[in-house]
């Protein structure tokens, strides 16, 4: 739960993989922000088949403060991934769960308004020279529309989720042989109750 945005895409071409780290290392130092390299080239400079990927991941990794880290990172066939989606999803059999392993979501929720659009900034630039079939779903709205209003008022409507929902937590408790599911749908009622009461 909290405000997040999800991508995936690709590289344009293998040997821009360099200059793509090293751009995005020098945005990274700029808001003193952490970075992690991963495999800065890949192999010959060329791409396994689409559906094929090593267990190495190429790229680097993005964290800026009070939000999760954001992956600038590829496979070895070029779609975007990271390497906690490569362990989890990487040797799956099930077939729906192979969708999730190109697919990255970051929470900027702890975070604030200017971040996140610094953020999704970044990724406007770096789509325009490094990505291919680029795809963004932002629930800041902020990707959609470039409008700093609509991403600061939906920054509000998630923290009050968030506040309703821990005031759920201590002021509701668990009713006796009550399931955890049972419960918190209990509790989200409650929320959407509330929520509608103050509309």
């Amino acid at each position: 739960m909290g405000l997040s945005f999800h991508y995936s895409g690709s590289i344009i071409e293998p040997k821009l993989l360099p200059e793509l780290i090293e751009e995005v290392l020098d945005i990274a130092k700029i808001y003193g922000w952490k970075s992690t390299i991963y495999g800065t080239s890949f192999s010959n400079n060329s791409l396994s088949g689409i559906n094929e990927y090593s267990d190495k991941i190429f790229g680097v990794s993005i964290t800026p403060p009070e939000c999760e880290t954001i992956f600038f990172c590829f496979l070895s066939n070029g779609r975007m991934s990271s390497p906690a989606h490569l362990k989890f999803f990487g040797k799956s059999e099930d077939q729906d769960e192979n969708p999730f392993l190109y697919l990255i979501s970051v929470k900027t929720q702890f975070s604030n308004p200017l971040i996140h659009a610094t953020i999704i900034k970044i990724f406007r630039h770096l789509n325009q020279r490094y990505f291919s079939d680029f795809k963004l779903s932002d629930e800041g709205q902020y990707w959609e529309t470039n409008n700093e209003e609509i991403l600061k008022a939906n920054f509000a409507k998630y923290d009050a989720l968030l506040d309703s929902f821990h005031i759920g937590l201590e002021t509701m408790p668990m009713e006796a042989n009550e399931s955890f599911e049972d419960y918190f749908r209990r509790l989200f009622e409650l929320i959407e109750k509330r929520d509608r009461n103050n509309q």
